[in-house]
């Protein structure tokens, strides 16, 4: 948790769009009221806390960007000669299909976790309802910046939402977290079978 407050102190540093940035940490403080409210009445385990802790990191440093202009072409020139887009031939920066895809991968993993030691339910019904979470609140989540950002500051609505011209970004942004969450159940399930065939062979 102390490596997560230096980071969002970092972030704030030099911060070029201050209003944005403090829209955005509205819902990183949402996160985190959640994530203490969430382990005070069901004792997450360390690796939940891990999990909304590394996505919360990603929105952070997102947010200090505005999604939109995140360095990261110029962080892989530096590292490794080459630039990410060039790569990929993408026009856009697609840092904001990262953290979507996170939030699925963590959220997921976090839902399947709490589901399966609650018990009552089979893996798979664990995994399901995880992945429909992701979706609907992926979908709130979409409409929820969308009335944040035409309330508080229409004027900047575009740039805060990242929409960056494509009118299917929310669209695209809802299947990169349920993607995420399919693969993170789908590993899920794959290490639970394999655990259990081990237990069989002994």
């Amino acid at each position: 948790m102390s490596c997560f407050v230096v980071l969002w102190c970092a972030t704030w540093l030099g911060e070029p769009w201050p209003a944005e940035k403090a829209l955005h940490d509205s819902l990183t403080v949402v996160g985190l009221v959640a994530l203490f409210w969430a382990h005070r009445r069901f004792r997450l385990p360390l690796s939940s806390w891990i999990f909304v802790l590394v996505f919360l990191s990603l929105h952070e440093i997102a947010a200090h960007w505005l999604y939109s202009y995140v360095p990261y072409d110029r962080w892989t020139a530096d590292l490794f000669g080459f630039r990410l887009s060039d790569v990929f031939g993408w026009r856009r920066n697609h840092f904001d299909r990262l953290v979507h895809f996170a939030y699925g991968v963590c959220a997921a993993s976090v839902l399947y976790r709490y589901l399966l030691d609650k018990g009552g339910r089979a893996a798979r019904w664990c995994a399901v309802i995880a992945v429909e979470v992701v979706l609907s609140t992926s979908a709130l989540y979409e409409l929820f910046e969308w009335g944040i950002a035409s309330l508080f500051a229409p004027e900047v609505a575009e740039a805060y939402n990242g929409q960056q011209g494509d009118l299917w970004d929310p669209h695209k942004d809802i299947t990169m977290a349920v993607l995420g969450a399919v693969a993170a159940v789908a590993i899920h399930l794959r290490l639970r079978r394999r655990s259990r065939r081990e237990e069989v062979t002994r």
